[in-house]
């Protein structure tokens, strides 16, 4: 298996134990079943961005550190130059550029995301995700096919959904060419509100 999902997988466990949280506990938390989260922590099966996403709410560190090991140091402003975002690639084909990846404590997660598009998924069901906070996304090339449980809508090139991203979402590009949007995921307080920017 791939030597950054062990590293990544390491991380997990070691802060589940540190904080001893039972593997059934984290499972029940990501809405799976024990042994598919033991086979994700063993490093097993790659992590999909909300697993890492969840995981990281659920611990109380920055998603960054789950995926580097390293901590954001930064709190008053950063900079993230063009093609110089943290690569994160949790789904396949897609690619997640993290835009802010060296502020520590964000209120929001901002991503530039590729989505490849492959005819065919074009007819076929889209997985639906789930996880706490709320997302905004913002097409910047191509079209995305986006699913909102049942809705489904198309949207084009300076379009923008925003979305309780705790109801089932999904998307895949669609019109034969890959789709770019800016994803920013907005984080939950402990009271379970979205946090204010």
């Amino acid at each position: 298996m791939e030597t950054k999902i062990m590293e990544i997988a390491q991380r997990i466990r070691e802060l589940r134990e540190i904080l001893e949280i039972p593997q059934e506990e984290m499972a029940e938390y990501l809405g799976m079943d024990t042994q598919t989260y033991r086979r994700h922590e063993a490093g097993e099966e790659d992590f999909t961005f909300t697993f890492l996403f969840q995981c990281a709410n659920r611990f109380g560190v920055d998603m960054v550190e789950l995926v580097t090991g390293d901590r954001p140091k930064l709190s008053f402003y950063s900079i993230v130059r063009k093609g110089q975002g943290l690569p994160i690639k949790r789904r396949e084909g897609f690619e997640y550029q993290h835009m802010a990846h060296l502020f520590r404590n964000k209120e929001a997660e901002p991503f530039v995301v590729t989505a490849p598009y492959h005819e065919e998924e074009q007819e076929k069901p889209i997985h639906l995700s789930h996880h706490e906070g709320q997302e905004f996304d913002y097409i910047l090339k191509g079209k995305l096919k986006v699913q909102m449980e049942s809705h489904v809508e198309i949207l084009s090139e300076g379009d923008a959904i925003y979305y309780d991203s705790g109801y089932g979402h999904g998307m895949i590009a669609t019109g034969g060419e890959d789709c770019v949007f800016l994803a920013v995921v907005l984080k939950k307080d402990q009271d379970g509100s979205a946090k204010e920017q």
